[in-house]
């Protein structure tokens, strides 16, 4: 029995594929959605078959209490992914390959933060340690499919003056260097972050 094959998106909406390109080109919020999302499937192609992980999961985009777009369990440990994007106008080819830009690194929804030192902040930024790694899809940078990695706790905080010292120290800064190839704290090689990850864990575990 023959089953009938999915037709496109673009069949389902009645455009030609010039028409969504060019719908994606002149339209920045519709290209950033669309990138993120691609990017978010890229990445789960990419890395995510790796035998050391045998749990993924994507979180609700809307859960404020769950930060991070992959939820993975690898080498027995559990890690949560923020993917994220470069801001296409904000990147600079500087020689062949050789790129630097920035990411955004806030999140999609404001929530109220309580900080230690008693104040209280609406904000979309992220926390320290509210995510374990941070990957940015480069794909901006001459439009090839890759990522770079860091650890959340290598991750430069604010320097917004108006923010408490303790807000400071907690709040990662909104915009990321990212250079091409990778220079710290970022590396291309999501497995040795992951597995630094996994020391700093077994430390405090006292895991031998």
């Amino acid at each position: 029995m023959m089953t009938s094959r999915k037709k496109s998106i673009l069949d389902r909406w009645e455009i030609t594929e010039e028409d969504f390109s060019d719908l994606v080109d002149s339209n920045p919020s519709l290209r950033g959605i669309n990138l993120g999302y691609i990017a978010e499937k890229k990445f789960s192609d990419l890395f995510l078959s790796n035998p050391n992980i045998t749990e993924s999961l994507k979180d609700d985009d809307h859960d404020s209490k769950k930060k991070g777009d992959r939820r993975i369990k690898y080498k027995g440990y559990e890690f949560t992914i923020e993917v994220k994007s470069l801001q296409t106008s904000m990147c600079k080819m500087l020689a062949s390959d050789k790129w630097v830009g920035k990411s955004q690194v806030d999140g999609s929804d404001r929530r109220v933060i309580k900080f230690a030192d008693g104040t209280e902040l609406n904000t979309t930024l992220l926390l320290k340690g509210e995510f374990d790694v941070l990957a940015v899809n480069c794909f901006a940078f001459g439009e090839k499919w890759r990522f770079c990695f860091a650890k959340n706790s290598d991750l430069p905080t604010s320097s917004y003056k108006k923010y408490t010292e303790e807000q400071r120290r907690q709040l990662l800064a909104s915009l990321v260097v990212v250079a091409w190839p990778p220079e710290p704290p970022f590396s291309d090689d999501l497995y040795k972050i992951l597995d630094e990850l996994v020391k700093e864990r077994d430390l405090r575990f006292n895991k031998p």
